[in-house]
């Protein structure tokens, strides 16, 4: 029988963001790859930070993330992007995502960690709420310009 290893890493170079594209956009499917490295540039410069779940050589899973400082979170840990391929979901991966990044943002001296969620996703909420006691504290408003 072979074990698998289970790894997460920080993504840093053009070549993993690469590998990570096809994982990102089944979760922002309206993403085409140049506009996908040009808002990574810039989300970079402003802190983004892009890891992924491997098992074995295969990556299976990303989250990105941001450290923010403002008055009523202090300072915490924004989560923006966690999705896991089609193929490994339901298997615990992303609960594993998101456990890792409770732990980065303890030494990284984050008071929490937060995300938003669309409206119609119940089961990502479920996910929040019951395996990870996150609190539905408020509501995230947006206007197009």
């Amino acid at each position: 029988m072979t074990i698998m290893t289970e790894t997460i890493m920080e993504l840093i170079s053009v070549e993993q963001w690469e590998e990570a594209y096809p994982i990102m956009t089944q979760l922002r499917t309206d993403l085409d790859k140049h506009t996908y490295f040009e808002l990574m540039d810039e989300m970079r410069k402003d802190g983004y930070r892009l890891f992924a779940f491997y098992r074995g050589e295969e990556m299976a899973a990303i989250i990105g993330i941001s450290v923010r400082v403002n008055f009523y979170n202090k300072r915490h840990v924004v989560v923006h992007d966690l999705v896991t391929t089609k193929e490994e979901r339901s298997k615990g991966i992303g609960e594993k995502l998101l456990a890792f990044i409770h732990e980065w943002a303890k030494v990284n001296g984050a008071n929490y960690v937060a995300l938003e969620s669309a409206l119609p996703r119940s089961d990502a909420h479920r996910f929040y709420e019951d395996k990870f006691d996150y609190d539905k504290w408020c509501y995230s408003f947006r206007k197009k310009l």
